[in-house]
């Protein structure tokens, strides 16, 4: 499964780098996803990026969030900029195998924007 690293506390404002480490070689058959989940909300989608480095994103992600990926590094980094106290959540990585759709889920990790 992929592990994801980077959360912490921030400042409203603030930016963040979450990691995404794949659970094998991500050079060519993975799509990476970004979903995150408040408490008492559901598990909403952030954005993703496939193996040809197209991205899409959610509304609320367009602008602020970026999406990167490095194959030789099996990793994906999300950076979270002009962060607000509405994005405090837990952040999930999903990797999607392109040709069967097959897909797993990482643990998590917490976000927090407050003052």
């Amino acid at each position: 499964q992929p592990v994801e690293s980077g959360g912490g506390s921030v400042q409203p404002g603030g930016s963040l780098r979450l990691s995404c480490a794949a659970p094998g070689s991500i050079s060519t058959i993975y799509t990476m996803s970004w979903h995150r989940q408040s408490p008492g909300k559901q598990r909403e989608w952030v954005g993703l990026i496939t193996s040809k480095n197209v991205t899409n994103y959610g509304d609320f992600a367009r602008g602020r969030f970026t999406l990167t990926r490095k194959n030789n590094e099996n990793m994906v980094y999300l950076d979270l900029n002009d962060l607000k106290p509405e994005d405090t959540a837990v952040y999930y990585c999903k990797s999607i195998l392109e040709d069967t759709g097959l897909f797993s889920w990482g643990q998590g990790t917490q976000v927090t924007v407050s003052s």
